[in-house]
């Protein structure tokens, strides 16, 4: 039985570290976590914020996620989005989730993330 969720992974170009770490480390504040030795090598990068963890993973050839996505909980959606948009990264609100704000961005690999806050 599933008891929850280990991480998720989106994927980027080789060479994508510096970009992910920008990112998902210094705009949206997650905490870089060492890759095991044995993955090390493969490239790509980490990250953890409270429950989530999210893998950034090299694929070639690579393309982007245009609908999957991840979908990661902020506590200030407004907040969020200011830190994005003050870096030029575009944010597209969206009301469908009832009990809920959300917002979807793109990763520097064109990746969709949700951001979501709940209300209440």
């Amino acid at each position: 039985m599933v008891i929850g969720l280990h991480h998720v992974q989106v994927g980027c170009p080789g060479g994508c570290e510096a970009a992910a770490r920008a990112f998902y480390g210094g705009l949206l504040g997650m905490s870089e976590v060492a890759k095991p030795p044995g993955l090390a090598g493969r490239g790509g990068v980490w990250f953890r914020s409270g429950t989530a963890e999210l893998h950034v993973g090299v694929e070639e050839p690579f393309r982007a996620a245009a609908k999957a996505h991840p979908a990661l909980l902020v506590d200030d959606l407004d907040a969020v989005c200011g830190v994005l948009a003050a870096a030029g990264v575009a944010a597209a609100p969206d009301d469908l989730l009832p009990g809920h704000r959300r917002a979807y961005v793109r990763d520097p690999f064109g990746n969709r993330i949700e951001l979501v806050q709940p209300l209440g």
